[in-house]
């Protein structure tokens, strides 16, 4: 069984930086050979996809967090990491991280991020 869990949301400032992580696990090697995903929803918007990272450390982003958030991740720990910089109002959000896996979907419960101005 495939889990998905989100850490380290809270408040932040507008300017700031705060780094959501996400921790894959369950059957076995999964998470080395799953590309892994930051999606986020703001209150009365569409999900949207924030960031991807795939098995073998390439990244996409969203056009416009282009050059503010990173997405990383480590094979050792299982995780994956989003860095959030220069924190805007406008990233308020639920983040959610995804993974597929054998051609599943699975998403952890989500975080809340506030970003206050």
């Amino acid at each position: 069984q495939v889990q998905v869990m989100e850490f380290g949301g809270g408040l932040g400032q507008a300017g700031g930086s705060l780094t959501l992580s996400c921790v894959v696990s369950g059957s076995p090697g999964i998470f080395s050979f799953s590309p892994v995903a930051w999606y986020r929803q703001a209150p009365q918007k569409q999900r949207e996809l924030v960031a991807r990272i795939q098995m073998n450390g390439a990244t996409d982003y969203r056009d416009d967090l282009k050059g503010r958030f990173i997405i990383s991740r480590d094979n050792s720990k299982n995780t994956v990491y989003l860095q959030m910089n220069s924190l805007k109002p406008d990233d308020t959000a639920v983040y959610y991280c995804n993974t597929i896996y054998q051609r599943t979907n699975y998403w952890g419960q989500g975080t809340q991020v506030t970003v206050s101005s």
